[in-house]
């Protein structure tokens, strides 16, 4: 119920900032303004998303699980495991091609990190971008790559996924205290926790897009498309982010892949690939 008078709350304060009509007296309205000069348009517009001077200046990796939570398990292989191997390639090769992009890591090793701390380094870093690498769970002859954003899940596919990532904080001392009441065994807490509408949206599935095309075309894997759901990790930062799904451990022939170097090395390739593009949308001039 707190949430649910909170995010009415909310509504109230948005619909108030964007009708001020409504907040005034009766009677009382605001004298209309003048016309705006006649201006033209810039013969060149940027892009949309496109500020001028921009400059991608921070990214944050986040390798998913780690320590005590293992994440999901295939036949030999952990999750954590994997997903730090990928994002220790993918820092290498931003690192090696971009010395004017600070990469920062939630870990680097196999340690237990909350999901709201994660967010937090980001957000602490002021950075211009989060990305969080997983490994996907399900029946066994399902697989291919996913690339998710934050907003409301469409179907209880969906919010499966978001719910075995976000059951780690049921790993977490006072859970319940530090995330507001949330269940993540709960339908409705994500329902409700979904309707926060994050203002990079944009940029968050433009990023994802570049991301499950550059595994298609680049890598030639298997994609399962760019979805929305509501993911603690994605939530709590506070700039463009997403979380790449980068295989079922549970399909025998991806668990093979992924626990390869070859296959780790060309996840994060693609990922790579991706964050170049995205990059130049931002910033324009030549893809790295």
């Amino acid at each position: 119920m707190r949430n649910i008078a909170f995010l009415l709350a909310v509504s109230c304060q948005l619909f108030a900032s964007s009708s001020p009509l409504g907040l005034l007296p009766r009677g009382k309205r605001p004298a209309p303004a003048p016309p705006a000069a006649s201006k033209k348009a810039p013969r060149h517009p940027l892009p949309a998303g496109r500020p001028t001077g921009y400059r991608l200046r921070t990214v944050v990796l986040d390798a998913g699980h780690g320590g005590k939570d293992i994440g999901c398990q295939g036949q030999d292989n952990h999750e954590a495991d994997v997903t730090l191997a990928i994002i220790k390639d993918l820092g290498r090769q931003i690192e090696d091609s971009m010395p004017g992009v600070r990469v920062i890591y939630t870990r680097k090793t196999d340690v237990f990190v909350e999901l709201d701390e994660r967010a937090a380094i980001a957000n602490r870093n002021h950075a211009d971008l989060f990305i969080s690498v997983h490994c996907n769970a399900g029946p066994r002859p399902i697989h291919g790559t996913e690339v998710w954003t934050m907003g409301l899940h469409k179907t209880d596919a969906n919010l499966g996924v978001a719910q075995r990532e976000n059951s780690v904080i049921l790993q977490e001392k006072d859970y319940q205290s530090r995330y507001d009441g949330f269940d993540p065994r709960s339908p409705q807490s994500h329902i409700l926790f979904s309707l926060f509408q994050s203002a990079y949206i944009t940029n968050s599935l433009r990023l994802a897009q570049r991301i499950d095309q550059s595994f298609r075309t680049k890598v030639g894997r298997a994609t399962r498309g760019v979805k929305q759901a509501g993911f603690i990790v994605l939530w709590k930062s506070t700039m463009p982010s997403v979380l790449v799904e980068s295989g079922f451990l549970t399909n025998p022939t991806e668990e093979n892949y992924l626990a390869s170097r070859t296959g780790q090395k060309a996840i994060a390739s693609g990922i790579f690939r991706a964050f170049s593009a995205y990059k130049h949308d931002l910033e324009g001039g030549p893809v790295e």
